[in-house]
């Protein structure tokens, strides 16, 4: 598999384990790397994993969430160690009690480095555009759209 397949199954690998509820396999997707979102930085897989544990509400030991990620732009450096990628992301939430909507519509500014043993992440931005209900996922959540 070519670099670009490699980023792009790093970055739906993160989708994945996300709306599994796998926070341990989320956050060792960040070992070593840098998390910049609108309500906290995170350094590292053991920030990221206590900060989700803490933030997301889980039913049924998952967040009933599907981030669905579009738009894909991936700049892979002429050295081939290092890559930016630029997306959009859409989470949607449904529970018994709480219709299908999207609760977030935002961007993902991630970075990227080569290791021997294939593509991290380096540095993930997450940028709000639009907000919705986020009652029912988070404990602490943006309370209006994206500043």
């Amino acid at each position: 598999m070519d670099d670009r397949g490699q980023i792009e199954n790093l970055m739906s690998r993160y989708c994945r384990l996300y709306d599994s509820g796998d926070f341990e396999g989320y956050a060792q997707l960040f070992a070593g790397a840098r998390v910049v979102g609108p309500l906290s930085t995170l350094n590292g897989a053991d920030e990221v994993v206590a900060y989700h544990r803490s933030n997301c509400l889980l039913y049924e030991g998952s967040p009933q969430t599907r981030h669905v990620t579009t738009n894909v732009e991936i700049d892979i450096a002429e050295d081939g160690l290092t890559a930016k990628a630029r997306s959009y992301v859409t989470v949607y939430q449904a529970l018994p009690d709480f219709p299908l909507q999207a609760i977030f519509v935002g961007g993902y500014n991630d970075e990227f480095v080569k290791t021997e043993g294939g593509w991290r992440f380096s540095q993930r931005e997450a940028v709000p555009y639009f907000v919705g209900d986020l009652s029912r996922h988070a404990r602490e959540f943006l309370s209006s759209t994206a500043q």
